[in-house]
């Protein structure tokens, strides 16, 4: 089958099967793993080799990870440190401990048991993660215990591997020296911090847009990729780059570079899980696998619940349940198949254990969503989990967004920032960046057109979006952006002439600046001054004139605004209007 066959059946199977499952509200993960099921060896047959395809697709995880280290920032990683030692680890010691115990009571031996338990204790990262954002609840306090648990399963999987290889009496010296691995991390460190912002600025400055995107694919899979053969998870990788980058003016334009392509990998990646499914096992066990999932899904759920109701339970705010968090984690997890496939090779497991192991995942992971749905119907809460962590943000939505933060727009943040009042400029303009950066201004990367990252920068939660743009084509585009799909926000911008307040205007936007006028009227008043006016004298013809020119403008709106006939009529009917005002006043 060709390349571009294998893309239609893929693309057919996503835009059928998960409107389907949007629709019937059991979330676009189920229909991804559906549509697999469905396309794969165990049913049509359409795709004959998932595992090549489950290969690739986990780069959707890698993509994954990156954008959790872009929003996490290393201070908020360093603040949930107790969260990841205990909550996360807890769940791990004590799965690991009552899984084993229990393969071991149904006869299994030592080694089968405790590689079972290790690989079982995983859950799903892009699984988990994919459901507590469309939950609402990832920056949730109970949804951050989550956070913590799969961090900390992320971390064990290399150290999990080395147990699996160390219990098969495999050598391992083929693989990198730890020196290796330590190196990796310490250079990843240091390109992040000494290389990556000066190459993207350099390359905004110089590239276009095209490869600002290949510049963000290369940090991601490089990353990935040098801590892979480092004998590191290529996850991992990732998420250190994002991490590192958390604080960069340029992390939400990378965010929006790379979060198409991880929904659609990510969307692969949970079909050819789907497609991994072995169907004609489960018709010819269907009891064995049945009990397995029921109790690898109660033994999660219920060590998850404890955790995350007993530890911290006192800064607990009690709005998004327990047991909600701990149901999206009790799946199985993608890292299982990679230690289930080791330890096959390694001949610690059979084909048959390791296989009935794989599809007790794969069902877990299609229950998730229907439970979920039961215990929010349950515990009658599903509708009150949004203001719950309000009280533990780690950092302020802004008032106002600036777009463009040239001199203009600069004197506005420094005026909002002397008032403590939280601000977000935007600006394509990398010196611009640089130069403001130096001063702690929060300022972000990226043309202020593109909603994705008007979303990043929490443009929903502003009341005034200021368009400071230094070109009025870039000032309209984006006011055109903004009043599409955020009318509630009020509209300031910057206009260069009296055509560009008026092009504000047709566009509803009547809150205008005009860059040179109010400058110029302080001027004039100076230069009556030094002519021999005095102070009164002066401010009164400003005043006047200013009046005078405000109402012309307004003529000017209400007639032919684009005829310069008709501007060239209004302005000399003006002007003798304005004449015989200051003739009147001397006069007096």
């Amino acid at each position: 089958m060709s390349l571009l066959v294998s893309v239609i059946i893929f693309l057919l199977a996503v835009v059928i099967a998960v409107p389907i499952f949007n629709r019937i509200k059991l979330g676009s993960i189920l229909g991804y793993l559906c549509a697999g099921v469905v396309i794969g060896p165990s049913v049509l047959g359409l795709i004959d080799d998932p595992d090549q395809i489950l290969h690739f697709a986990e780069l959707g995880v890698v993509f994954l990870l990156f954008i959790i280290g872009l929003e996490l920032a290393p201070q908020k990683l360093l603040a949930m440190r107790n969260l990841i030692l205990f909550v996360g680890g807890g769940q791990l010691i004590l799965t690991i401990a009552v899984i084993t115990v229990i393969m071991m009571f149904i006869g299994l031996s030592f080694n089968v048991s405790i590689v079972l338990g290790m690989a079982l204790a995983l859950s799903s990262t892009a699984f988990a993660i994919g459901l507590l954002k469309e939950k609402g609840i990832l920056n949730h306090w109970n949804g951050q215990k989550g956070f913590a648990t799969l961090l900390m399963q992320d971390l064990a999987v290399i150290p999990i591997l080395l147990i699996v290889t160390a219990l098969a009496g495999v050598s391992s010296s083929d693989g990198p020296q730890w020196w290796v691995s330590f190196m990796a991390v310490v250079g990843v460190l240091l390109a992040g911090k000494y290389f990556i912002n000066p190459m993207l600025s350099l390359l905004s400055r110089y590239g276009g847009s095209e490869v600002m995107t290949a510049a963000s694919l290369l940090i991601v899979i490089a990353t990935a990729e040098i801590m892979y053969l480092a004998g590191l998870s290529m996850g991992l990788g990732a998420f250190m780059a994002g991490l590192l980058l958390a604080n960069s003016s340029f992390r939400h334009h990378l965010e929006v570079e790379i979060v198409p392509f991880k929904g659609l990998l990510l969307g692969l990646f949970f079909i050819a899980i789907g497609m991994n499914l072995d169907l004609a096992l489960m018709v010819e066990k269907p009891l064995v696998i049945i009990a397995a999932t029921i109790a690898l899904i109660l033994v999660k759920a219920l060590i998850l619940w404890l955790l995350y109701r007993f530890i911290y339970f006192k800064d607990e705010p009690g709005k998004t349940p327990p047991l909600i968090a701990a149901i999206l984690l009790s799946q199985g997890g993608e890292f299982a198949f990679v230690i289930f496939n080791v330890a096959v090779q390694d001949g610690l497991l059979s084909s048959e254990i390791a296989n009935i192991a794989i599809l007790v995942v794969g069902i877990s992971m299609a229950l998730t969503v229907p439970l979920v749905m039961l215990a929010e119907k349950w515990l009658n809460k599903a509708s009150d989990t949004e203001s719950e962590f309000d009280s533990h943000r780690e950092v302020d939505e802004p008032h106002v967004i600036i777009a463009g933060f040239g001199r203009f727009g600069q004197i506005t943040g420094r005026i909002l920032a002397a008032n403590n009042i939280p601000f977000t400029a935007l600006d394509n303009n990398a010196e611009h960046i640089e130069f403001v950066r130096q001063f702690g201004n929060k300022i972000f990367f990226g043309d202020a057109t593109q909603t994705k990252l008007l979303h990043a920068a929490g443009v929903e939660h502003a009341k005034i979006f200021f368009i400071a743009a230094d070109s009025d084509k870039h000032g309209f585009e984006i006011a055109h952006t903004v009043k599409e799909h955020y009318p509630q926000i009020k509209i300031i911008a910057r206009a260069k002439s009296r055509l560009s307040v008026l092009k504000y205007r047709e566009m509803g936007i009547n809150t205008n600046v005009r860059e040179m006028f109010d400058s110029s009227l302080v001027a004039a008043k100076l230069v009556l001054k030094e002519y021999g006016f005095e102070e009164a004298r002066a401010e009164h013809m400003i005043k006047v004139f200013k009046k005078h020119d405000e109402e012309l403008l307004e003529k000017s709106y209400e007639g032919n605004k684009y005829d310069l006939n008709n501007l060239i009529k209004i302005s000399n009917q003006g002007r003798a209007e304005l004449e015989s005002l200051f003739k009147h006043d001397k006069e007096d």
